[in-house]
């Protein structure tokens, strides 16, 4: 089982809870995305999903875990899509928690424009770093998980000074402002897919909103099993974990590996 965590985050989303769970019943492999947390960046223009995605699937066969259940959450799904299209071979299920799945249309607004640009990234990155107080990062995190309450104690545990360091913040905005053009490659390849896929996601879900993402994939893909929460915004595995632990248990039922008693 690999967890791959989403934009503005680090592997600390999923051991603040899920992964603890998880690993009663999986090996349960968690990675900082290239860039973010403490994981260093591969180069400065932002790095691709696929780029990401052979990142992570080389780092896991190392480990020895072969044929792993993938889950990823909002971008995270992306670069898990991509590992899933490059590598189908070294995929055994893929399991998308509120996930960037399909092109959006508009933009992304001003501030990855200007945070992921050279300029930006020299002037006005800095200073964001050194004078965001701990009240600018509540209200942020509070906007990821609305409607939902944010966990107690989970802004803390995550550690925001990872996420307000210069160097993640560039980053962070190059990755998401350069995503759309390759998830509009990558939906032109989703026909091939053939591994099953379990989609969670909330109907109030405003930063990736369901009718654009997981709803179109359910009804392209009959591989897709969708499980619509109601009332759940954009962090489905913290608002509802026992949904997000099932999508998880069939995922691997359905391709077969803890019938055979693996625990991937």
């Amino acid at each position: 089982m690999v967890l791959i965590h989403g934009a503005s985050g680090n592997l600390r989303d999923f051991t603040f809870s899920l992964a603890p769970e998880l690993s009663k019943d999986f090996r349960v492999l968690v990675f900082d995305r290239p860039g973010l947390g403490y994981s260093e960046t591969l180069h400065s223009d932002g790095e691709s999903p696929q780029e990401q995605a052979r990142q992570l699937a080389d780092a896991t066969m190392k480990i020895g875990v072969q044929n792993p259940v993938i889950v990823g959450h909002s971008y995270g799904a992306s670069v898990a899509m991509a590992w899933a299209l490059e590598r189908p071979d070294q995929a055994a299920g893929l399991v998308s928690l509120g996930g960037v799945l399909n092109p959006w249309p508009g933009g992304l607004g001003a501030w990855y424009d200007v945070t992921g640009s050279w300029l930006g990234g020299i002037t006005i990155v800095p200073l964001i770093a050194t004078f965001a107080t701990k009240a600018m990062a509540e209200r942020s995190v509070s906007s990821i998980f609305e409607p939902d309450p944010v966990p107690d104690g989970y802004l803390e545990y995550v550690g925001s000074d990872l996420t307000l360091r210069s160097q993640v913040l560039r980053t962070n905005a190059r990755q998401v402002g350069g995503l759309r053009p390759y998830i509009s490659e990558m939906s032109e390849q989703y026909d091939r897919l053939e591994l099953p896929i379990e989609a969670i996601h909330g109907t109030e879900d405003t930063i990736v909103p369901l009718a654009i993402h997981a709803q179109p994939l359910s009804e392209r893909l009959t591989n897709v099993n969708l499980t619509v929460l109601d009332g759940v915004g954009h962090m489905p595995h913290h608002a509802d974990p026992g949904a997000a632990i099932a999508a998880i248990n069939r995922a691997s039922h359905r391709a077969g590996l803890r019938d055979q008693g693996q625990t991937r």
